[in-house]
């Protein structure tokens, strides 16, 4: 790596931080997707300076998108003196639900010992911020590049990416053709390389009842009841098969390597009242009950498979327990995704982290997935990583926080790999 880019990026240590602050206390809330539009905004106005040609570009028609929470996204690009290769950075800009037991103000952006806090310092803005320093100093030290730069960020990542990189994948922007090298600066490890995620299936399974007087159950059928013998099925079938299962994938942490499923939520029998509902609950049997389930499958399994199982064991119900009827709704689906280890972006963050760091990397794999998966499906386009700062068991959690050095660290990889494929040899 050239002395005078690594200095460079060293001496925007406090620009780094501040650039991440400053888009910390931007709250772009998903659900229901807030301040979308600021946040574009705000990177407009630090990239355009810069020279990069931005758009905003609204996901009109996506899922979540309206006039009230529109999905706005920004795609910022910086042409070199002669022609090259296209280097993408994309990040997410949305951040989930701040929760419960936050000791700090979770918008805050408060710097201490060497950690930013904040909801979505790790996952992901302290990214986006590291591949925005990595590619300013780039820029500066290397005026007459070959190719071209990008950075974007997109929003509704963390709800499925349908209003961002999967509908900009859709319009071309990551079509093979335009853009070429994909970085997404995910929270995976500055040491990692990330080279894609397992799969995933969500469903609303339904059991059917009938409604009756709860003085007299006997009269109806309740669902709940219903639900509870799927529950148990589950518990003794689905789970034990799943825990047998285990990914060649290099997925982390290690409980991950494994099939898995979370029930996501339950719902059975008449509305939740508001919490300034002083009354009682009327007297009925539950003739619906309704859970939905997060189901992360193997590379090795296959969508089918996955659900055929799942399919099979409310059929059994169905032909064994009396009164059992249901119904199962796809929710959602995401197939998984695996990058070649000798994929050029691959080969080329794998030189720069040895250039940098004096080590090879590890290879990983992400327990979820995210927008990997649209570059790939939707935009056929194969040379996609994940490479970026920060510790994923940080990501959601109170007290999120991400460290300066690991930006620093990625920040000056980011840089590296810039110059492995933007500069003459």
């Amino acid at each position: 790596m050239s002395f005078a880019l690594l200095h460079r990026i060293e001496l925007k240590r406090d620009d780094m931080v501040a650039l991440l602050q400053d888009l910390i206390r931007i709250p772009t809330l998903n659900p229901p997707g807030e301040n979308y539009r600021e946040i574009c905004d705000y990177l407009e106005k630090r990239l355009k300076p810069k020279g990069f040609d931005c758009q905003l570009i609204r996901a009109e028609g996506a899922p979540g998108d309206s006039d009230t929470y529109p999905r706005w996204n920004i795609i910022a690009r910086r042409e070199g003196t002669r022609p090259g290769d296209c280097v993408h950075f994309n990040s997410h800009t949305d951040v989930v639900e701040v929760g419960q037991g936050w000791t700090r103000d979770p918008f805050g952006a408060e710097l201490e010992d060497g950690r930013v806090y904040g909801r979505g310092a790790c996952d992901m803005k302290g990214g986006l911020a590291a591949s925005i320093i990595a590619a300013e100093a780039f820029l500066e030290q290397n005026p007459d590049f070959h190719g071209a730069v990008e950075i974007s960020g997109t929003a509704d990542e963390e709800s499925g990416g349908y209003g961002g990189v999967a509908y900009l994948a859709e319009k071309g922007f990551f079509d093979p053709s335009r853009v070429q090298h994909v970085i997404i600066p995910e929270p995976l490890g500055h040491d990692c390389i990330c080279l894609g995620h397992r799969g995933g299936w969500w469903a609303e399974i339904e059991t059917k009842g009938e409604i009756a007087h709860g003085c007299m159950p006997f009269l109806g059928d309740c669902a709940v009841r219903h639900m509870a013998a799927v529950l148990d099925l589950f518990e003794q079938k689905l789970f034990p098969a799943m825990a047998a299962r285990y990914t060649e994938m290099p997925v982390i942490p290690e409980g991950a390597r494994q099939s898995t499923m979370n029930i996501n939520s339950i719902h059975g029998g008449q509305p939740e009242q508001p919490a300034d509902y002083t009354g009682l609950p009327s007297h009925c049997v539950p003739d619906s009950c309704r859970i939905v389930i997060d189901r992360r499958f193997l590379i090795e399994e296959g969508l089918d498979a996955t659900q055929t199982e799942i399919v099979e064991l409310l059929e059994h119900l169905k032909a064994t327990r009396p009164g059992f009827d249901y119904s199962l709704r796809e929710i959602n689906r995401v197939i998984p995704s695996m990058t070649a280890k000798d994929a050029p972006v691959v080969t080329t963050v794998h030189g720069a982290i040895h250039d940098v760091l004096g080590q090879d990397p590890i290879y990983v794999a992400s327990p979820g997935s995210y927008d990997q998966k649209h570059i790939d499906r939707i935009g056929k386009l194969k040379n996609c990583i994940a490479y970026g700062p920060g510790d994923l068991e940080m990501a959601h959690k109170p007290d999120e926080f991400i460290t300066v050095d690991d930006m620093m660290d990625s920040a000056k990889v980011m840089g590296r790999s810039l110059e492995k494929l933007l500069l003459p040899r």
